[in-house]
């Protein structure tokens, strides 16, 4: 027989033994736990021999990840501080949580991405966030789930040191709409000011835009500050340059070029056109479906 704890965790579904029915993650949302039953725990290879020297709280706060759908391996491994955290700690977090509007069947994901979430500080680390949501983008309490799910990364930013000072740089680069910061683009929140947006910048600076054309490129296409320099930008732009002839003036017009992939669908294209000595205007060549390009390229469609 499983020792009395581990039944308990078991009994409790998710760590939830000293909850009301109406707030358990089992009775809020049932048809969504399709997460398999986990073996017994003697059976369980969680729990061979050779982690017989294992506490039992140890074990059940493993389960308890397992059961949510966590890989408790990769947490732990990101998150060495979940060894000593404690099962009660991990339930409040996942009851906070609860409270803001996250559902139990975006947890997996949540954590998965971001197990520092699991030992983060309610009061010190997780409400600030919430609190930047609905206070500076105001996101109303009832989109908190939307945001969180796009960017789970915003819990385990701070407020003080990350999210603000990325806001005050973006806005006053010219991003205003504030829906589109939280529901869109909220990556570019948790992007670091002084080593990633800054030096995006400043490398398409250096290819010959000037800094306002820079600006208006990254404010038409806010994905520009996600993508590397050395695997995007630099591989794409001497193909553009020296394959395909392009000027500034193009890519600034379409800065949504550096977008696509090189290899599946700016190389292979452009070398279609190339073969039938069709000229097509970049974005129509990139952003047109394969049966419109194909139209194109046969000439049944020309514009």
């Amino acid at each position: 027989m499983p020792p009395p704890a581990a039944v308990a965790a078991l009994q409790s579904s998710l760590c939830f033994s000293a909850y009301k029915p109406s707030t358990s993650l089992l009775s809020q949302e049932p048809q969504n736990l399709s997460t398999p039953k986990p073996k017994p725990l003697q059976k369980n290879t969680l729990y061979t021999s050779t982690h017989t020297n294992l506490s039992h709280q140890f074990k059940e706060k493993i389960l308890c990840l397992e059961i949510m759908g966590v890989d408790s391996g990769k947490a732990l491994s990101l998150n060495p501080s979940l060894h000593k955290a404690s099962l009660h700690s991990i339930e409040a977090i996942i009851t906070f949580l609860q409270s803001k509007g996250i559902h139990q069947k975006d947890l997996a994901r949540i954590f998965g991405m971001c197990p520092k979430i699991l030992t983060a500080d309610i009061r010190t680390d997780l409400n600030p966030v919430f609190n930047f949501l609905y206070l500076d983008l105001k996101v109303p309490e009832h989109d908190f789930r939307k945001v969180i799910n796009k960017c789970p990364r915003l819990l385990v930013s701070s407020v003080k040191d990350q999210l603000k000072p990325a806001l005050f740089y973006l806005k006053r680069l010219g991003f205003k709409d504030l829906n589109a910061l939280s529901y869109q683009d909220p990556i570019l929140l948790v992007s670091s000011v002084e080593q990633t947006l800054i030096p995006k910048l400043n490398y398409l600076m250096s290819l010959g835009f000037s800094r306002s054309e820079v600006v208006g490129m990254v404010l038409r296409c806010p994905g520009l500050f996600t993508f590397s320099v050395e695997n995007n930008f630099k591989p794409k732009f001497e193909y553009f340059t020296n394959e395909m002839g392009g000027s500034l003036e193009d890519l600034q017009a379409f800065p949504q070029y550096f977008a696509f992939s090189l290899e599946k669908r700016i190389k292979p294209r452009h070398m279609e056109c190339v073969e039938s000595g069709v000229e097509v205007p970049l974005p129509v060549m990139l952003k047109s479906t394969d049966e419109e390009f194909k139209k194109l390229i046969i000439g049944v469609d020309k514009h």
